[in-house]
């Protein structure tokens, strides 16, 4: 073994043993989650957690309450979050997982711009607070 292979491994053996190689990235969805739990009490003091089984049927439900041409989440993002989407115009739109786009929700007021909007295209009302932290506990989760 080569001596510059030698020091480059004992130097990944170093920093993963240290936890610098081995430390997960932050999690871009914590702060919203924290401000959506505190709402989601306020709401309804029962409040006992999201679900990213809520979130999933969120985004797959066809509901008509909103614009005819946007009936579910699944018009514009697809049945995979992992997967790009495409607006009703055919502008692309990125996945929504966080697994492909790590820093999909790392601006709160983009993401609440978002869900006001795509809330009220949907389910023609907004999103409650649950309801925007199950939708991203099931994004987290893809």
């Amino acid at each position: 073994m080569n001596s510059k292979f030698r020091t480059l491994a004992l130097l990944c053996c170093l920093g993963a043993s240290a936890g610098v190689l081995a430390a997960p990235p932050a999690d871009p969805t914590a702060p919203l989650l924290d401000r959506y739990a505190a709402q989601a009490r306020a709401a309804d003091p029962a409040f006992a957690g999201f679900s990213a089984a809520r979130g999933e049927t969120l985004h797959r439900t066809r509901y008509g309450l909103g614009k005819p041409d946007t009936p579910a989440c699944t018009s514009c993002h697809g049945d995979d979050p992992r997967a790009a989407g495409k607006t009703r115009t055919g502008k692309a739109i990125e996945p929504m997982a966080v697994s492909v786009v790590g820093t999909r929700y790392g601006d709160p007021a983009k993401v609440e711009k978002w869900f006001k909007r795509n809330c009220n295209e949907v389910l023609g009302r907004e999103c409650s607070a649950r309801e925007k932290g199950d939708w991203l506990v099931w994004m987290t989760s893809q």
